[in-house]
């Protein structure tokens, strides 16, 4: 397993596709990721990305759309990565970061899309503001689609879930179009997933628990 480990360490340090803070570009790309890219698609975050299966499964679907998964495990980084390249996907990026730190890659407006896929719930209270569908972290996705964009979210956790809506309330905060399912496999949502599952969606399919799914736009400034 060690040896595992090594060698994954080492294709993180190597590899074009994943910045992370030992490497002179970590945070090169901000607010011009169109040079990294090499094109002016837009550019659609998955934050917590584990082992990006939305960032790849999306990305593979929709060429004309960049892709950026972030998290602040080198290891699951690694996976999203290694499948990248090896579908020879290249609208990926990946970056491992806390997620609190997103403002440093990206320049308000830079961003139009956002998926949220089962996130920690966090659920101490003294942990409210690490939520990623929390209030801290929606004006964070406010401030980088200024001029409009989209937000998906999928969780097993029901209370994080029914916490999210009662966020979402917030004026502030300018959304419109806001639907949600508690049941996504039983409603007529279930397209929008594009049948991607992550590893964790599949664990709990299997023990019978239900899928919350929403989305919402944010309104121009």
């Amino acid at each position: 397993m060690a040896r595992k480990k090594l060698m994954r360490f080492k294709w993180n340090d190597e590899v074009h596709n994943l910045f992370q803070p030992e490497k002179d570009n970590y945070k090169f790309y901000k607010g011009n990721w169109k040079e990294y890219f090499k094109n002016t698609n837009p550019i659609v975050l998955e934050v917590g990305c584990g082992r990006a299966e939305y960032t790849t499964g999306l990305a593979a679907l929709n060429p004309d759309v960049n892709y950026i998964g972030l998290d602040i495990k080198g290891a699951r980084l690694w996976k999203g990565s290694s499948l990248s390249i090896e579908a020879g996907l290249t609208n990926t990026a990946f970056i491992r970061t806390k997620l609190q730190n997103l403002e440093e890659f990206f320049e308000p407006g830079e961003v139009k899309g956002i998926w949220i896929t089962f996130p920690d719930p966090k659920p101490r209270e003294s942990e409210a503001k690490l939520r990623l569908s929390g209030l801290r972290f929606m004006n964070i996705y406010r401030r980088l689609m200024p001029q409009g964009g989209k937000v998906f979210f999928k969780t097993d956790n029901r209370i994080l879930f029914d916490h999210t809506l009662e966020v979402l309330k917030e004026p502030s905060l300018k959304i419109s179009n806001l639907v949600f399912t508690h049941d996504l496999y039983q409603s007529d949502l279930l397209a929008e997933h594009y049948g991607i599952q992550t590893t964790y969606e599949k664990t709990y399919l299997n023990q019978g628990v239900s899928i919350n799914y929403l989305k919402f736009d944010f309104l121009p400034l």
